[in-house]
Formats: C-alpha cells, sequence, structure tokens
C-alpha cells in the first residue's frame, strides 16, 4: 500500500512526461483526491471504482485522480505497476480534455459503450443467478 504523498509524488513524475500542449485550457490542473469513487447507476458490490474523470464545469476544466479507488485496486501493485496504471489513467482523461477541445466526443462514447457492456454483463450473470441454471439449458427442448 502507498501513501497518498507517495501517489501523489508518482502523479507528479508522470504528469511531467505529457506534453506542454495537453495542459492548455486545462485551467485546474490535475488533483489528487483521497477517496475512492463508486461509478453512478452501477450495481452494488464488486471491485468497479472510478480511478480518474475529466470535469468541464463552473470551476473549468480539470482531472481528477481518485487515491483510494486506486489504492482499492491495485494497492498491492510495486511501484513500476502502479505508475503505469497511474499513466494509463491520466492518458485517458487527457484524452478527454483534448477531444473536447477539438469538439470530439469518441472516447466519451467508448466509455459509454464499455459501461453498458459491463452493466449487460451482471444483469444476464446475476438474472442466471437467481434462475439458477446455465446459459442454453433449455436447448433441445
Amino acid at each position: 500500500m502507498f501513501r497518498f504523498e507517495e501517489v501523489g509524488d508518482m502523479l507528479d513524475e508522470i504528469a511531467e512526461r505529457f506534453p506542454k500542449e495537453f495542459y492548455e485550457e486545462l485551467n485546474g490542473g490535475i488533483l489528487l483526491l483521497r477517496g475512492r469513487k463508486r461509478p453512478d447507476n452501477y450495481p452494488p458490490g464488486g471491485r468497479v471504482y472510478v480511478m480518474g474523470q475529466y470535469c468541464r464545469d463552473q470551476m473549468g476544466r480539470y482531472i481528477k485522480i481518485y487515491y483510494g479507488s486506486f489504492m482499492a485496486l491495485y494497492g498491492d501493485l510495486d511501484r513500476e505497476a502502479l505508475m503505469q496504471e497511474l499513466y494509463d489513467t491520466l492518458a485517458h482523461e487527457f484524452t478527454h480534455h483534448m477531444e473536447g477541445r477539438a469538439g470530439e466526443r469518441g472516447l466519451e462514447i467508448k466509455d459509454a459503450l464499455e459501461r453498458e457492456a459491463y452493466l449487460d454483463r451482471w444483469h444476464d450473470q446475476h438474472d442466471q443467478r437467481k434462475r439458477g441454471g446455465c446459459n442454453g439449458d433449455d436447448e433441445g427442448l
């Protein structure tokens, strides 16, 4: 498990790798928040967390990274592996920022489709358990 300050230092190190152009119009910068965040409208339980968010609101444009979410999922990783997860998340959020500046929504749409697919799988599994059977049990009848 990594302390909040350690993850903050890692995030600073990672942020320096991105070109300065990525920071244009990102007036709120990158925020590391202590809490963990669950997605809205997801079924309870499971290990589903929001790792980061790109925000554009009355406060401006900024990126949130959730320390608690990282520790819940990746707290047992070594430093190098955690750095990679942080990098991937920050790159993902920067993509939202750059697309937003360009008037594009490709990643936003992709994220929504992935959420929908996850929920469909969850509901299928949940319904399967309630029925008590396997997919295809009625085949051949």
